[in-house]
């Protein structure tokens, strides 16, 4: 993708392992005429509307604002915002289901092998866009599976924008919906922070309405801690079917996130908020890890891990330096919400070691204490040391993708770990909080995903020596869909909570953790539905817990 932006006018700012939707189809030849363009010269000219048919706040998805056949039918999104700027996201899709993962767009047959599609884009000060700050045009094509991401810059800290898409011109322009997004705030704010953050959305096995129940809430920032989609294919028992089978293939795996960003309720979260994503598992396939698959006879896992890759960049608001390259993509980061808060985005797929005890859940080993054992890799802890040795934030909040405290899941005498969470490498939990203590952290929080249930505990510096310190907390969504409905709570709960006294909270409900972040408190919302297998269910706040500055551990409101 290539983007040009110029300033609206001179006053502006610039630029266990080894364990349907169909819409309308439109051929190539309705794209003729579509790849033209070029810098926009102003909101006139160009012949843009004075508002556009959806804001943030009134998202009805993208059905609600095209005609049959319509190019922007996986809506807009926005993500990793900074002081200044932000990434504008959107993917053109004609036919969400098409099997050939390009949604009815040019495959790249014969000629249209060049074929590209110029974008063009606006942000703007005000809902209705009446004051225009930035616009440009993006090109997009078959490499790039149809997506866009511009990166803009230049923009006033602290503020709200809105955003949206063209193509064409003239009477046969088609528009997109308009996403709400934001920059943070300057590097010495203490701005505050209202923050959503969810997991493991399997589309099969439930509805989406957490997500819709979310963009309800207009957090100013989503985090989104793995599982955005699942490889998996639906069967008869299904709430609700999936185009395709099993993902293998970069067309699968497009056709895959096209269905998703079609959910109106996914489509609604997107465009609420700017969000700030990492993968886990399930983007490529369950219980990967580096360059071991699930199975270790399957063929060609490095071809299937980089087509998944590819697919997951193209249908996320990431910068175009996270593009992956084959089977690498930088995906770990770090970006900051003023002096208040500090994102330490990890990675804990690519470059961890094999999960050991046969990766049985419930299961205990020796080697998994193994200090040598990592599951983030040497090079992303020593980058996360080095974070914590140099912030000053008030709040240091560590987005990741499984559970980091300790659960011993079996009654009694004997334990039982998941050796796929951070109980599978024992050392390298001990390294990272080890590095926060040493570097004297202010506020350490933890906020995970993979689980599909809502937990709460407190982080010791060692969870087997009852003297041993809280440290710091840990906050974990339940998932958006995977699981089903879910229930209060499980046969075996109240003896596994015996088990682990520095677990505050459980629950087996869907949903999301909804947070608060003030210079003198976290305070966390367990936000739940009652059910994912019918529409319209309400959200309901199950438990509320507030983190106090300079003091670790959790209280219960």
């Amino acid at each position: 993708m290539s983007s040009s932006g110029t300033p609206a006018s001179a006053g502006s700012a610039g630029p266990s392992r080894r364990a349907v939707l169909r819409g309308g189809l439109t051929g190539a030849a309705a794209l003729a005429g579509l790849a033209s363009a070029g810098t926009l010269a102003g909101c006139a000219s160009a012949g843009w509307p004075r508002s556009s048919a959806l804001v943030a706040g009134s998202f009805q998805g993208p059905a609600a604002a095209r005609s049959a056949g319509s190019v922007f039918t996986l809506g807009v999104a926005s993500g990793d915002p900074t002081p200044d700027g932000m990434v504008l996201w959107t993917r053109l899709a004609r036919d969400p289901a098409h099997e050939d993962g390009l949604g009815g767009m040019p495959t790249g047959a014969g000629s249209s092998s060049l074929a590209v599609v110029d974008v063009d884009w606006e942000l703007a000060a005000d809902q209705r866009f009446g004051k225009v700050l930035q616009r440009g045009t993006a090109r997009t094509g078959a490499d790039l599976g149809y997506s866009v991401h511009v990166e803009t810059r230049g923009l006033p800290a602290g503020r709200e924008y809105w955003y949206r898409f063209r193509v064409g011109r003239g009477s046969g322009a088609e528009l997109s919906p308009a996403g709400r997004t934001r920059t943070t705030p300057a590097a010495t704010a203490l701005t505050p922070l209202n923050l959503c953050f969810v997991s493991c959305a399997r589309y099969e096995q439930g509805l989406f309405t957490a997500y819709r129940r979310l963009a309800e809430d207009q957090p100013d920032v989503v985090l989104h801690l793995g599982d955005y989609s699942y490889e998996y294919a639906s069967d008869s028992t299904s709430v609700r079917q999936l185009a395709g089978g099993v993902e293998r293939t970069l067309a699968d795996y497009r056709r895959r996130y096209a269905q998703y960003h079609a959910d109106p309720d996914l489509a609604a979260a997107h465009a609420a908020a700017p969000w700030i994503a990492v993968f886990d598992d399930h983007e490529v396939e369950n219980n990967w890890a580096d360059m071991i698959p699930e199975n270790p006879g399957e063929p060609d896992f490095a071809g299937r891990r980089a087509a998944a890759f590819q697919a997951y960049y193209e249908n996320m608001p990431l910068r175009p330096s996270a593009r992956p390259s084959g089977v690498n993509m930088r995906l770990y980061r770090r970006l900051g919400w003023g002096a208040l808060a500090t994102f330490h985005m990890l990675d804990t797929r690519q470059f961890r070691d094999d999960q050991l005890c046969g990766d049985r859940y419930d299961s205990d080993c020796v080697a998994r204490v193994d200090p040598a054992r990592s599951l983030m890799g040497a090079t992303q802890e020593a980058w996360l040391a080095e974070g914590f040795a140099r912030s000053t934030a008030r709040w240091d909040l560590i987005g990741q993708q499984v559970m980091f405290s300790q659960v011993d899941l079996t009654p009694g005498a004997d334990r039982g770990f998941n050796p796929d969470a951070w109980d599978g490498y024992v050392g390298c939990r001990d390294r990272v909080v080890d590095s926060w203590v040493a570097a004297g952290v202010r506020n350490p929080v933890v906020l995970s995903g993979d689980a599909h249930r809502h937990w709460a505990a407190d982080v010791k510096t060692r969870f087997d020596d009852p003297a041993a310190p809280v440290v710091g907390t840990e906050l974990v969504a339940t998932s958006i869909a995977a699981g089903g409905d879910g229930s209060e709570q499980l046969p075996t709960t109240a003896a596994v909570l015996a088990e682990n006294p520095h677990v505050k909270f459980f629950n087996n409900r869907r949903g999301y953790v909804r947070t608060t972040v003030t210079p003198d408190t976290l305070t966390a919302d367990f936000r739940v539905v009652p059910y994912v297998s019918r529409p319209g269910a309400p959200a309901e706040t199950r438990a509320s817990f507030v983190i106090e500055d300079r003091a670790a551990g959790l209280t219960q409101l």
